[in-house]
C-alpha cells in the first residue's frame, strides 16, 4: 500500500501504532502493508520536526519495535480490540 493512498483515519492508526512501545514494525507491515522505512516517512510527514526527532530517538532505543530483537515472543497484555 502506498502512503498517498491512505485515508486520515488509517494514517492516525498507523501513527498511534508507531508510538506504542510494544507494537513492532512487522505488525504494522502485516496490517497495513507498510515497511519500516515507509512508516518512518509517514511519521516524518505527519509530525512536527521536534516530535519526529523525539519519536526516532525513542524507537531507536526500543528492542520491542523489532520482532527479531525481542527477547520474548508475546507481550504482557493483549487488548480484545487488537487484531491477531
Amino acid at each position: 500500500m502506498k502512503i498517498s493512498n491512505l485515508d486520515n483515519q488509517t494514517i492516525d492508526r498507523i501513527v498511534e501504532m508507531a508510538w506504542e512501545d510494544r507494537t513492532p514494525f512487522e505488525a504494522i507491515e502485516v496490517q497495513f502493508g507498510l515497511q519500516e522505512k515507509h512508516v518512518i516517512q509517514l511519521m516524518r510527514r505527519s509530525m512536527t520536526t521536534s516530535s519526529f526527532k523525539m519519536w526516532r530517538k525513542r524507537v531507536t532505543a526500543r528492542n520491542t519495535k523489532h520482532l527479531r530483537k525481542r527477547n520474548f515472543t508475546a507481550g504482557r497484555f493483549k487488548s480484545n480490540n487488537q487484531k491477531n
